[in-house]
């Protein structure tokens, strides 16, 4: 990581910043979503709907574990950003070993959790048996591969903490290739089935991790020495305060798409596979969504840690308004074009998954600006430090997707599903929005009082 890599956020304009770190940010994010997409596209096309509503039915499951770990991840390098604001160049340092060697000790201690209990999980969530195999042969390898995920994790938030969201993007661009090469090397080359395309994305993700490995030892930006490699009391307990509840953020808010996974089960393989197609297309679109989240966590965490409060009130506004123009211009895609890109998984014999699909993509598609808001609302707060009130947005974010899993897919079927994500995301703005004015109002009291301090 070269200096000039290293991007200082707290001066010039929000917008401007902004874009520049989203753009780069984003491209990574889409390529990441290749990994996802390959494999469902070569299991769907190659292995049928079966082998595809079994991947497809492991999604929450999947977003409830590595959502956990990638939540620590993104709550670990939270104080890394803040004090790359505040120049406490040495204090950064001591956060970054230590956030590296707490990922390694949690990586160990989740892999055996979750393998011993994964077949457990499956039954738990009602899973058809028709598709049992599949779901089980798929998640264990990914699984196994928690380690890479935590690893991947930590050093790209590193990385991305210190301003810089371009240098990532080549190996994302290089991992997604050879996912690619090696789904269709395992599939249809060595007829490995779907835990094929679960190892390809292992291997692909572990190629990805090795560089960035690579790359963050050699940063001169960082410099890391011998000496910085000190487990630290206050760090570790900063560490897990901030890692803690953004994990666990994501898995309340996955424990309630496990609910509604249960009740779609329910519904049998084929609103399985309809879910699963068009998941997988809104996973692509949202990915806007999810780069401007993970710039404002940056921008809000290096403004925080300069005391520059009014640059995130601008830097919302700015991302607020990115977040709007992209929502409609999803939905404008998704009318037009959702038949095509749903074709990418399914062949156009399976009509019913189609229409489903279809059904899904709109629904959601047409309720986006909520999404946005979630995204860019929660991430900044977590990056001025107020991690806990995420967690609080995850309960929202459960219990609207529950209640739509025990109400509406009973009452109205597939279209009742369709409402679980949309109503999820309406609940959670009803909390995030009235916490953000809570915690500027808080900061602002904070820094009033140790300018008070400072000046007696």
């Amino acid at each position: 990581m070269n200096r000039s890599a290293v991007r200082d956020m707290t001066e010039g304009s929000p917008t401007k910043l902004i874009v520049g770190f989203l753009i780069p940010l984003l491209l990574g994010m889409l390529f990441q979503q290749i990994y996802n997409m390959v494999d469902t596209i070569v299991v769907g096309k190659f292995l049928g709907v079966k082998a595809l509503a079994g991947v497809g039915s492991t999604g929450s499951l999947n977003f409830l574990v590595l959502g956990f770990c990638m939540g620590v991840c993104n709550g670990f390098v939270i104080p890394v950003a803040q004090k790359f604001g505040e120049r406490d160049y040495q204090g950064m340092k001591r956060f970054v070993t230590n956030a590296i060697m707490l990922a390694m000790i949690f990586a160990a201690v989740m892999t055996t959790l979750v393998c011993c209990l994964c077949n457990t999980f499956l039954h738990w969530m009602n899973t058809p048996a028709d598709i049992f195999k599949y779901a089980y042969d798929y998640i264990f390898v990914i699984f196994l591969g928690i380690p890479i995920v935590f690893l991947y994790n930590v050093f790209f938030g590193i990385i991305r903490s210190l301003g810089d969201s371009r240098t990532p993007v080549l190996y994302l661009i290089f991992s997604s290739l050879l996912n690619v090469a090696l789904d269709v090397l395992f599939i249809l080359g060595f007829n490995m089935g779907v835990s094929g395309a679960a190892w390809a994305t292992v291997i692909s993700q572990s190629a990805s991790t090795l560089l960035c490995v690579h790359y963050i030892f050699r940063s001169d930006a960082l410099y890391l020495q011998k000496k910085d490699w000190k487990l630290s009391g206050d760090c570790i307990r900063k560490l897990i305060g901030m890692g803690i509840p953004t994990g666990l953020q994501y898995s309340i808010t996955a424990l309630g798409a496990i609910v509604l996974q249960t009740a779609v089960n329910g519904l049998g393989s084929t609103a399985v596979a309809s879910i699963a197609a068009g998941g997988k297309v809104s996973q692509f679109l949202v990915c806007p969504f999810d780069a401007m989240g993970s710039t404002m966590a940056t921008y809000g965490g290096q403004n925080v840690g300069a005391r520059k409060l009014d640059r995130v009130s601008k830097g919302l506004r700015s991302c607020s308004m990115m977040g709007v123009a992209y929502a409609l211009f999803a939905f404008a895609v998704v009318f037009f074009f959702s038949r095509p890109l749903t074709l990418m998984f399914v062949e156009p014999t399976e009509t019913e998954v189609l229409a489903n699909a279809r059904i899904h993509l709109l629904i959601n598609s047409s309720l986006y600006i909520f999404l946005a808001f979630v995204n860019i609302v929660r991430f900044l707060i977590q990056g001025l430090g107020f991690s806990k009130l995420a967690v609080f947005a995850g309960v929202f974010e459960m219990v609207a997707r529950a209640g739509v899993a025990f109400t509406l897919v009973p009452m109205m079927g597939f279209v009742g599903a369709c409402f679980a994500n949309p109503a999820a995301w309406i609940a959670a703005d009803l909390f995030l929005i009235p916490a953000y004015f809570h915690v500027m109002k808080k900061l602002r009291a904070r820094f009033a009082q140790e300018a008070a301090m400072q000046a007696a």
